[in-house]
């Protein structure tokens, strides 16, 4: 990455820690936000942004974390349906011009692409790899 960006990330679960210490390291200045204080125990002892102890659904959380100067935000939370409400939150009030959320039922990707917001599932990009796997002759 060549840019430093502004980042929030709304869930510090394995993902979310993983994508917080990984762009911190990359130089770019990151907010993470999780309802539970422990979460941020997976973060890297080299991470260099703020935590933010909330529900992110409430919108004086997503102020303290400065979310309108975003550059990016990413909901990674286990919950569909919190993931499409922030990020909602995030691209309609807040103006961030990047907004990414995790959706785990394949079935509601479309209604979130129908509001402007990109996903990325994992259970689609696991049986593709699982797909792609079989193809190659690979025992699954």
């Amino acid at each position: 990455m060549t840019n430093s960006q502004y980042i929030v990330i709304v869930g510090c679960g394995r993902l979310g820690s993983i994508l917080a210490n990984r762009l911190s390291s990359d130089g770019n200045s990151i907010v993470v936000i999780d309802q539970d204080e422990q979460h941020f125990s997976k973060l890297s002892t080299a991470f260099s942004g703020f935590r933010v102890v909330g529900d992110a659904v409430e919108s004086a959380i997503l102020k303290r974390a400065k979310t309108d100067q975003a550059d990016c935000f990413f909901a990674v939370t286990d919950q569909d349906n919190i993931n499409l409400m922030v990020a909602q939150i995030a691209k309609e009030i807040f103006q961030v011009p990047t907004v990414l959320a995790r959706v785990y039922d394949p079935a509601r990707e479309q209604s979130y692409r129908d509001l402007g917001i990109t996903t990325i599932s994992p259970t689609q990009l696991s049986a593709q790899a699982f797909l792609d796997n079989l193809k190659q002759g690979v025992q699954v």
